[in-house]
């Protein structure tokens, strides 16, 4: 009998900026469009990891955040970077680009995040907002290369505001 019991789900509108579609829906905000990419400061590597949606990134799985990134003094330094894609006349870009501060300690399972700074960066990625200036420079050039990597021509349809605040022109 459980079984057949429906569970709860969201229904979110698909809204593909890559599809050209200018139908229904058009403008509302989705999170189809939004990836979050983890960024380890040390090793110098990025990743999109969807479990960042939840809070259930590789990274984040097994710790407990604390609000005070002094009870973390040994903490590993990551950003959780929020991505969201768009289409303008010249084609699909990277129109939000947000990053929030994270620490990890594997050996005693804790880290530091401020949840409310994670989902409002989310919020602004969503609204097309670009939030890199706090970045170190060595985790700004990784970033930059990740996202030319990723995908070149929505690198090279980016705004001068991405590019300049991630120090890549």
């Amino acid at each position: 009998m459980e079984e057949n019991k429906k569970k709860l789900a969201f229904n979110i509108i698909k809204n593909d900026p890559l599809d050209k579609h200018k139908g229904f829906g058009k403008g509302a905000l989705s999170l189809d469009n939004v990836s979050p990419v983890i960024l380890d400061v040390e090793a110098g590597e990025a990743a999109i990891d969807v479990g960042a949606m939840h809070a259930r990134s590789v990274v984040e799985k097994g710790i407990k955040f604390l609000p005070s990134k002094d009870e973390v003094p040994n903490g590993k330094p990551y950003w959780l970077v929020w991505v969201t894609i768009d289409r303008n006349e010249e084609g699909p870009y990277y129109a939000g680009v947000t990053a929030c501060e994270m620490t990890v300690d594997r050996e005693i399972r804790r880290g530091y995040k401020s949840l409310p700074e994670h989902v409002n960066r989310m919020d602004k990625s969503i609204k097309r907002h670009i939030i890199v200036d706090h970045m170190d420079d060595k985790s700004k050039k990784t970033l930059a290369d990740f996202l030319r990597q990723h995908n070149e021509i929505l690198w090279e349809n980016s705004s001068d505001e991405l590019k300049q605040g991630l120090a890549a022109e």
